[in-house]
């Protein structure tokens, strides 16, 4: 259980970060499912990491059209490539949580701290099996869905994990 100490604390930690949770998009293909990711960080203080090549341009209209005039309020940075991610922004990996139709671990058991980074793969082909393998299997996550489906949308993967994660959490830093 949280106590009011913890719960202080907590709220002192995203005030001086300001970022509570990290997404991660490698290699994103669909321009509205992009510009829904920007307005759903925006709202919830996700810093969003873009990870190149990009399926579009970034001043592509359908993705601006599905922020709305929220890019001026999102915190995003855009890496050209994996190992450029690594690099520049040094997620902790033991804080690193992979989103795969292939996951082995239930999403629904796991407890999500302030600074986590969520990484999640395009919308055809998710993420390839080297990126996906290089997460412990304890870290490569799913969310439940019908047998016999595919795959579930990005950007509404996205919004459920940000929400559940932010939840778990309390909604610091939300009104």
């Amino acid at each position: 259980m949280t106590t009011l100490a913890d719960a202080d604390k907590l709220a002192a930690g995203i005030a001086r970060s300001a970022i509570m949770f990290n997404v991660v998009l490698v290699e994103p293909e669909i321009p509205p499912n992009t510009g829904n990711v920007i307005r759903l960080c925006a709202n919830t203080g996700a810093q969003l990491h873009l990870i190149e090549p990009l399926g579009f341009p970034l001043e592509d209209a359908r993705m601006r059209r599905a922020g709305l005039d929220y890019h001026e309020y999102a915190t995003m940075r855009v890496h050209a490539s994996w190992d450029a991610f690594l690099r520049d922004a040094q997620p902790d990996p033991a804080r690193m949580f992979a989103l795969t139709t292939r996951g082995s671990t239930p999403f629904a058991g796991l407890a999500f701290q302030p600074g986590d980074w969520f990484v999640f793969g395009s919308e055809t082909r998710g993420l390839s099996e080297e990126r996906r393998t290089g997460f412990p299997s304890s870290q490569r996550i799913r969310l439940p869905m019908r047998p016999d489906n595919r795959s579930l949308n990005l950007s509404n993967t996205v919004a459920v994990v940000v929400f559940e994660a932010w939840r778990q959490n309390g909604f610091a830093g939300g009104a």
